[in-house]
């Protein structure tokens, strides 16, 4: 079957972080030290994904938007090509609710009626560009985008002889490739590309439920991140070295990573025109950065998509 044909799905992982119910069940676990403002509020991302893929990638199988016990307002749910997916569908009850992205993508294999091959994406990724499937498949097999990092083994050790905290996503990330490491004796010098990746379901199950099952289900109590967690990159390591996927570095013409709190976002557009671009929110922006994304993105993709009401 050629790559053109191959059925593949898009799956998003998408909270409303202003939801009082969600807010109200997140406080009853949450320790009040936590930062997590960036990381679940809603600026209305998601609307303009949804847009940026019907207008790029019209041959997307399904959409499944994977929730905790919410539905978009905007969403048109008659829109067959779209399916909201509960955690309680794909994660054991005992470790619910979860608020830590890092494990419930753990569990993104198991939806029902999942294609065999898909694409992952955050809300806040977006396709600025015509693609063909081949884009993110070749003979079949996975495009793994990372970036080039041969300083990766080396930079949280830095910090730590600093004496400067390490970010939870950094230590996920260091948690997969010394595991990976341990078990394979093989590290490669890479980071995330933090935008929208290709999977095989098959993958995600050989390293969830066989190679590396015991320490992935250890890391299942954090509901928060944690310095225990284990980035999904431990997919894309396994799948480079079993042949199952392709490397493929990458750089901003291709994949761009734009920081919410530096505001000259059509900049760093009109600069590098890239194929796919992530408006990155976090603790550094404040409601004043946050109230420019939507501005930003309706100028962007100004067409209503068919799957809003």
């Amino acid at each position: 079957m050629s790559d053109e044909n191959i059925s593949i799905d898009l799956v998003y992982l998408w909270v409303d972080g202003n939801d009082p119910k969600w807010l109200e069940k997140k406080q009853r676990f949450m320790d009040k030290k936590i930062n997590t403002v960036g990381r679940y509020v809603d600026n209305q991302e998601l609307k303009y994904s949804l847009r940026s893929v019907e207008k790029h990638l019209p041959w997307i199988r399904k959409i499944f938007i994977v929730t905790d016990e919410q539905t978009p307002l905007f969403l048109n749910t008659d829109q067959q090509k779209i399916q909201i997916v509960d955690h309680t569908e794909i994660m054991p009850k005992d470790i619910l609710p979860s608020f830590n992205s890092n494990i419930i993508e753990q569990f993104l294999y198991k939806i029902p009626g999942l294609s065999e091959h898909f694409i992952y994406a955050n809300d806040d990724m977006f396709v600025n560009a015509d693609l063909d499937p081949s884009f993110f498949f070749k003979e079949g097999k996975p495009i793994m985008r990372v970036m080039y990092d041969p300083f990766t083994r080396y930079k949280n050790n830095l910090k730590r002889a600093l004496n400067i905290k390490i970010n939870p996503y950094r230590l996920a990330i260091e948690n997969a490739y010394k595991l990976f490491y341990k078990k394979f004796d093989v590290i490669y010098p890479i980071k995330d590309h933090h935008n929208i990746s290709a999977y095989l379901k098959s993958d995600y199950k050989a390293v969830v439920e066989d190679l590396f099952k015991e320490e992935i289900q250890a890391t299942h109590i954090n509901r928060f991140r944690d310095k225990t967690d284990i980035q999904r990159m431990l997919i894309n390591y396994y799948g480079i070295a079993n042949k199952t996927g392709i490397l493929k570095y990458v750089k901003r013409k291709e994949s761009s990573r734009i920081k919410v709190h530096k505001t000259n976002y059509q900049a760093f557009i009109d600069k590098y025109k890239p194929q796919l671009f992530c408006l990155n929110d976090s603790e550094h922006a404040n409601d004043g950065h946050r109230a420019q994304i939507e501005p930003f993105l309706k100028k962007v993709f100004p067409v209503k998509s068919k799957f809003e009401k």
